[in-house]
């Protein structure tokens, strides 16, 4: 590990917007002391709660606090030396409804009560075209998502993946969940009103690259019930071109499921 990365990893603990538990530290299945209060324990107050999951720099949970000073936002990630910048940034603006915290999405319910939780941000993902388990939208992670998200709770996907973006909204319209809100091409878009044009323009840093490049920028906006069994399409979508800025993809099938 870099100099830098360790000078970063020793700052974060330092940081009282940051709650550092990677997977090897939940191992023994030990509670997370603050699960189901965040509000009272953290927050102070009784205002709805937002995670971005593969939060990255945080660029979008800082911009989103900024917006709405009356909203809770907490970026998820496992990369801790990504997840300084907007930590750091956080505390620097003095932002009271930012939280950071450090861990593996895979055990995100671990960290929240049922209801805690009203939207979920998935921004710029990894598309995981080879593993459909590992795409933050599969059933896989929706159905723990289900664990702490209120009843028709909102799911918000900004991607440049068109495989992802394809496969999000199969499986939307596949579990017939209600859909809020879809285009392939959010900024050519007409008819998004103002305030929610100020919301999907909090470009990251990886955004910024991807419309540099030319790439459409895609959102896909939806309610998740919980009555409902969710089930994987089986429908086979064309795998993209690359697999991140400026690299060509490594697999030679071109498609999947």
């Amino acid at each position: 590990m870099s100099k830098g990365k360790l000078q970063k990893f020793a700052e974060m603990e330092t940081f009282p917007n940051v709650f550092q538990f990677p997977y090897s530290a939940m191992a023994d299945n030990k509670p997370f002391a603050m699960k189901g209060s965040w509000r009272s324990d953290y927050f102070h107050n009784d205002n709805p709660i937002v995670l971005e999951l593969g939060c990255g720099k945080g660029e979008y949970t800082v911009g989103l606090a900024r917006l709405f000073p009356n909203v809770n936002f907490i970026g998820v990630d496992i990369k801790g030396a990504r997840m300084h910048q907007g930590a750091k940034q956080a505390l620097e603006e003095k932002l009271p409804n930012v939280a950071f915290l450090r861990t593996n999405i895979e055990i995100i319910d671990r960290f929240f009560d049922n209801d805690e939780v009203q939207e979920i941000w998935l921004t710029f993902s990894d598309p995981q075209m080879k593993n459909p388990r590992k795409r933050l939208s599969s059933t896989y992670f929706l159905q723990r998502y289900r664990h702490f998200l209120t009843d028709g709770g909102i799911v918000h996907l900004k991607t440049d993946s068109n495989f992802l973006f394809t496969y999000t909204s199969l499986m939307v319209e596949h579990n017939k969940l209600p859909l809020v809100f879809k285009t392939d091409d959010l900024y050519h878009t007409e008819g998004i009103d103002e305030a929610t044009r100020q919301i999907l323009g909090i470009q990251t840093y990886y955004e910024s690259q991807w419309i540099e490049r030319g790439l459409n920028i895609k959102y896909l906006k939806f309610h998740l019930p919980k009555a409902s069994e969710l089930e994987e399409s089986d429908v086979e979508i064309p795998l993209d071109e690359y697999r991140s800025y400026k690299r060509t993809k490594r697999s030679s099938l071109e498609k999947s499921k």
